[in-house]
């Protein structure tokens, strides 16, 4: 056909206005789009895109829809794998499909014929959830042995152990069958568990920190060291362990600072700690270069790390800062006085070899650390270190020696709870 007759057949034909169109195209198909959506409600697709009936299942006089979604997570807390769940849901599907109405009994029977009876007697499933509301300020909350042997960790006791007392504690509720808990009435339990598993000392602990969170000052812990004792992933394991949502590194003050003060105004911050010298002229510096250039970039990176205090202060929210910047001296708790609980601590690698190996374990962890760069500067770092436990021991700062990230870990824990308790007479050490 040519150009001129496919316009002349185009000129014929009348022109139907979209409206028309669309009630058109709704008449032929058997009604209006609203009505076929109604109409198609009891054969809605399945929840992968299978046109059919939908399948209800009924159970205690209850119907609700068949879903696979709902019938694979159930098989997988029996113990079965995604991928074998998947297929048994898939299978069990297509056997029910036709039918409107299944009861549970049904199912289980379905899926047994294709299991057999192992994921009905397996006891890799998981645990029911025990239904205990636990009262307190506003609405209750459900209670939670995850919940509860996280905030026994405040005691300084190793996770295995929270995790039994809480166990404890939930086997205990579940065989006296308490339903509703006041959330002081728990607190007495854990208190009475870790007082018989852990001994006084803990279980007071535990009662300082719990205590602690109805105060109105918060917690600013701080953990001075040189480059790679672990200060970071102590401090990061400490607010997971006592619930402290910030933590702060000196190297992120240091960062924007260096956004913000030129190479020219502040020379130093634009270096690593144990190289800063080198941004300075030969003659600007003394005997020890090292020390002086590690002096000068802490001096301005400790007021922004202040100005952080600060911030923790006016919010009341406990903050965890660590980082080489954070110097005895350079920094007053006292000057906090009854603003904040601060606790100043210095991580420390005694041994010069662990020092060493540290540096080669990070370069593996995070590719854009190479051991060399620490290792070829280790003189200096441990000359830095060297400086800064000298100036804990003028300013009365505790040591930590990190031969053993855990061992560390709970004294970091045990000196916050210490000094909680030596400070705040108020807190009482009994649940009293």
């Amino acid at each position: 056909m040519g150009r001129k007759e496919e316009e002349g057949d185009r000129a014929r034909s009348p022109r139907t206005s979209p409206q028309k169109a669309k009630s058109q195209t709704a008449a032929e198909s058997g009604g209006h789009p609203r009505e076929r959506r109604r109409a198609a409600t009891p054969d809605e697709d399945d929840d992968l895109g299978h046109s059919g009936p939908q399948i209800l299942v009924e159970d205690g006089g209850k119907r609700r829809p068949f879903m696979r979604g709902i019938m694979i997570h159930s098989l997988m807390a029996r113990g079965v794998s995604f991928e074998e769940a998947d297929r048994v849901a898939t299978q069990v599907r297509a056997r029910l499909r036709g039918r409107r109405v299944v009861s549970k009994p049904e199912i289980v029977s379905e899926i047994r014929k294709i299991l057999g009876d192992a994921p009905f007697e397996s006891e890799r499933h998981l645990p029911a959830p025990v239904d205990i509301a636990i009262q307190g300020k506003g609405q209750g909350q459900p209670f939670s042995k995850g919940v509860l042997s996280q905030s026994l960790l405040a005691a300084a006791i190793d996770p295995n152990d929270a995790f039994d007392v809480a166990r404890e504690i939930e086997r205990d509720l579940v065989r006296r069958r308490i339903r509703e808990l006041h959330r002081s009435e728990l607190r007495s339990l854990a208190f009475e568990a870790l007082t018989r598993r852990m001994g006084e000392q803990a279980a007071e602990r535990y009662m300082v920190w719990r205590q602690h969170q109805r105060h109105d000052r918060p917690v600013i812990l701080l953990l001075g060291g040189a480059a790679g004792v672990g200060k970071t992933s102590l401090a990061l394991e400490v607010a997971h362990r006592l619930a402290i949502g910030r933590v702060l590194s000196s190297d992120s003050v240091r960062q924007i600072m260096r956004i913000m003060l030129s190479p020219e105004l502040a020379p130093a911050i634009h270096g690593s700690s144990y190289d800063a010298y080198k941004l300075f002229p030969a003659e600007a510096l003394g005997d020890d270069p090292v020390i002086e250039g590690f002096v000068a970039q802490t001096a301005t990176v400790s007021v922004g790390i202040r100005a952080s205090m600060d911030r923790a202060v006016a919010e009341n929210t406990s903050l965890i800062v660590d980082g080489v910047s954070v110097v005895p001296g350079l920094i007053d708790p006292a000057a906090y006085g009854e603003l904040a609980h601060v606790v100043f601590l210095v991580v420390a690698t005694l041994d010069p070899e662990a020092y060493a190996t540290r540096f080669a374990t990070r370069a593996e962890e995070q590719a854009r650390r190479p051991a060399h760069r620490y290792l070829e500067n280790l003189d200096s770092i441990l000359r830095i270190q060297d400086h800064l436990l000298d100036a804990a021991e003028r300013h009365g700062v505790p040591i930590v020696d990190n031969e053993n990230f855990d061992r560390a870990v709970l004294l970091i824990i045990r000196h916050v709870t210490e000094t909680l308790r030596k400070r705040e007479p108020r807190i009482a050490s009994s649940p009293s």
